[in-house]
C-alpha cells in the first residue's frame, strides 16, 4: 500500500509538537489593525490548540 501524501496547504497552517498536539494561528490579524486594541492584537499574535475531532481530522490529513 502506498504511503499517504501531506496535504501541503495543511502543513503550511497548522504545526503539530511533539507529544501529537495540533497547534494554529489565529485569524484576523493581517489587515484593518487600527480599529483593533493594542490588547487584542497582543492576544491574537498567541498560538492556539486545536482539540477534537478537528484535530484527529488535521493529524490524518498530515500523515501522522
Amino acid at each position: 500500500m502506498p504511503k499517504q501524501k501531506t496535504r501541503k496547504s495543511v502543513s503550511r497552517r497548522f504545526k503539530i509538537t511533539g507529544r501529537g498536539k495540533v497547534l494554529r494561528r489565529q485569524s484576523f490579524r493581517r489587515h484593518l489593525k487600527v480599529t483593533k486594541s493594542k490588547k487584542r492584537l497582543r492576544n491574537l499574535k498567541k498560538v492556539k490548540r486545536l482539540t477534537g475531532h478537528y484535530a484527529k481530522k488535521i493529524r490524518k490529513v498530515m500523515g501522522k
